[in-house]
């Protein structure tokens, strides 16, 4: 196919195609690959995933950058302070 290129796109290619599958609402309108990646990021956290994790998948070095993603469930957190519990046979 004339013009085709073998594999992945590039970041300007994918830009491209993310802004026009996007914009539902016309010009203007679509998601850029920054706005996909903090979507994304903020869906894991939401669904708890582990700060490390979070950095695994974003390649961020430092915590303090993913952090706000970052947010435990009451659940979550009522477990791990349960470690906590006098009598806990897992002491």
């Amino acid at each position: 196919m004339p013009g085709h290129r073998a594999g992945p796109a590039s970041y300007g290619q994918a830009r491209a195609l993310l802004y026009e599958h996007t914009a539902l609402r016309g010009p203007s309108t679509g998601w850029d690959l920054h706005e996909y990646r903090h979507s994304a990021l903020a869906h894991l956290g939401e669904q708890g995933a582990s700060l490390l994790m979070l950095m695994a998948k974003s390649r961020h070095k430092k915590p303090e950058n993913v952090r706000r993603y970052f947010k435990p469930s009451p659940a979550a957190i009522a477990e791990l302070t349960s470690l906590l519990a006098p009598g806990d046979a897992r002491r």
